[in-house]
C-alpha cells in the first residue's frame, strides 16, 4: 500500500509531458486479438489500467512484450479461448472491450461484469444491443455469454446513447463482419478515432470516426502493424489547470490546444489562459483568475456532454479549479451520479461549495484550502484531490493513490520536475 505527502503551497515552473491516452490505449490493446501478426503499440503509457488489461490477455495465451520508449509488443497467435479470467476481468473496466475483437475472431466470449470507478450507475446495454443487432445471442448472469453462429452480420445500428466504450465495441465486432455496419449516434472522442486510425492500418475499412455516423465495410481478416498512441489530453488539460492555479510558468509538451473541443472554451470561462507554441501549451504564470460571467452578469453554468463537449472525465479538476477563481459557478454533471461527491473533502479542506444534489454544486470562490488527510475515490477526483493537496496551506496525506495511478503516469516525478513537494511513501 503507498500513499502521498504532499507540502502545498510550492509554485510550480518548467516544462511537463503527458504520456500516451490511457482511453486510446485500452482499446487499442484489446484490437490487437483481431490478427494473429504482431502489433506494435507506440507511447504506450505505463499506468495500472494498462498493466491490468496487459495482464488480462497475458492470462488469454496472448503475447505481451514490453519495448524500449513505451512501446509495446502484442501477438495474439496463441489465442484460441474467448474466455476472460473473472478475478481479472472484474479488476478494469476496460475489459467489458475484449468482446467485441473477441467475437469477431473467436465467435465466443465468456466474461465476467466489469470492474472500474464507482462514480454511479455505468450502463452496459448499448453494448449488447450492438452485438445482438450484429446477430449474436447474449446471456446475462454470473458471466456474460456472448455468441454468433458464423460471423458477426453487417446492419444499421441505432445507438441509444453515445457511449465511447460501446462504439469501440462495435467497431471491433464490426470491422471484420459479413457485409456493411453502419453506425448512428455514435460517440466521437478522440480514443475512438486513434482506434478507427488503428484499424485502418490493419486493412480495416472505416470511415466517418470522429461523427456520429460510422461506416464499417467489413473484411475478411486484419494483419499486423505499428500504431502510435495519440497524448493524453486529459492528462495534459489537468497539468494545465493546475498551472494556471499555481504555476510561474509551465510549458506542456505536445498539448496542441486547438483540438481541445469545448475544453478550451470552459477554460476561459475559468479564466485560464493557455498559450499555443506549435505542438506545445505555455500556461503563463501568476494568472489572475476571474470567472467569466454570462451575460448581463449571470451565474455562468458548466456542463459536461459527449464529445466536442466537455468531457466527464475533467469535471472535478474544473471544479477544483474553480475554488481558486473569483466568482460563482454551477457545475452540472449529467453523465454520472457519483462523481460530485468527492467534494465533501474539498469543503473539508475549506472550498466554499453547496452540493444541491448528486449532479450539481454551487462553487464560490477563492477559497483558502487547508491541508488534510484524504483518500482518492476515482481516477479522475484523486487528480482533482491531489491538486487541491498542491494548493493547500499545510502537509495533506492522500491515501488510495492507486486510483490516481491507474490513469496518470509517473504523477509524483512529474510534478517533483515542476518543483512540487510530493513523496510517494510505502506502507
Amino acid at each position: 500500500m503507498e500513499y502521498f505527502m504532499v507540502e502545498g503551497g510550492r509554485r510550480l515552473r518548467g516544462e511537463i509531458r503527458p504520456a500516451g491516452s490511457k482511453n486510446e490505449a485500452l482499446p487499442a490493446i484489446a484490437a490487437a486479438l483481431l490478427t494473429d501478426e504482431d502489433v506494435v503499440l507506440e507511447n504506450c503509457p505505463a499506468i495500472e489500467d494498462v498493466r491490468v488489461m496487459q495482464e488480462v490477455v497475458r492470462s488469454m495465451g496472448v503475447e505481451v512484450e514490453v519495448l524500449d520508449g513505451q512501446a509495446v509488443r502484442i501477438n495474439a497467435k496463441g489465442l484460441t479461448s474467448g474466455v476472460v479470467s473473472p478475478e481479472l476481468g472484474r479488476r478494469i473496466r476496460a475489459s467489458i472491450l475484449l468482446a467485441g475483437p473477441l467475437l469477431a475472431r473467436l465467435g465466443s466470449v465468456s466474461m465476467p461484469p466489469p470492474g472500474g470507478d464507482v462514480i454511479g450507475r455505468r450502463r452496459l446495454d448499448t453494448h449488447f444491443h450492438v452485438f445482438t443487432s450484429l446477430g449474436a445471442s447474449v446471456t446475462l448472469g454470473q458471466m456474460y455469454e456472448i455468441k454468433v453462429s458464423d460471423r458477426p452480420k453487417g446492419r444499421r445500428i441505432f445507438m441509444d446513447e453515445q457511449s465511447v466504450t460501446a462504439t469501440e465495441n462495435a467497431l471491433m465486432a464490426a470491422v471484420m463482419a459479413e457485409g456493411t455496419t453502419v453506425l448512428e449516434n455514435a460517440a466521437c472522442e478522440p480514443s475512438i478515432q486513434g482506434l478507427a486510425e488503428m484499424l485502418n492500418s490493419m486493412g480495416g475499412r472505416i470511415h466517418g470516426a470522429g461523427t456520429n455516423r460510422i461506416e464499417v465495410q467489413g473484411v475478411q481478416r486484419l494483419h499486423g502493424t505499428t500504431h502510435r498512441i495519440h497524448g493524453d489530453y486529459l492528462e495534459a488539460a489537468s497539468y494545465a489547470a493546475l498551472a494556471a492555479v499555481m504555476g510561474d510558468g509551465v510549458l506542456i509538451r505536445d498539448f496542441p490546444v486547438n483540438t481541445l473541443g469545448k475544453v478550451g472554451y470552459v477554460f476561459r470561462k475559468l479564466g485560464i489562459h493557455m498559450e499555443q507554441q506549435g505542438n506545445d501549451c505555455l500556461v503563463p504564470g501568476n494568472q489572475e483568475l476571474v470567472i467569466q460571467s454570462d451575460l448581463q452578469g449571470a451565474i455562468p453554468r458548466i456542463d459536461d456532454a459527449p464529445w466536442p463537449q466537455f468531457p466527464t472525465d475533467l469535471m472535478s479538476i474544473a471544479i477544483t479549479t474553480a475554488t481558486q477563481t473569483r466568482g460563482t459557478v454551477v457545475f452540472f454533471e449529467k453523465m454520472y451520479d457519483g462523481r460530485m461527491f468527492f467534494v465533501d473533502t474539498l469543503i473539508n479542506m475549506g472550498a466554499r461549495i453547496i452540493l444541491c444534489d448528486p449532479h450539481r454544486v454551487v462553487v464560490v470562490g477563492p477559497s483558502r484550502l487547508l491541508a488534510t488527510r484524504m483518500e482518492s475515490p476515482d481516477i479522475r477526483a484523486g487528480m482533482a484531490l491531489l491538486m487541491a493537496a498542491l494548493i493547500a496551506e499545510g502537509t495533506s496525506k492522500i491515501g488510495n493513490i492507486k486510483q490516481i495511478d491507474r490513469g496518470y503516469e509517473s504523477i509524483d516525478t512529474k510534478l517533483q520536475s515542476l518543483g512540487a513537494q510530493i513523496q510517494r511513501v510505502k506502507v
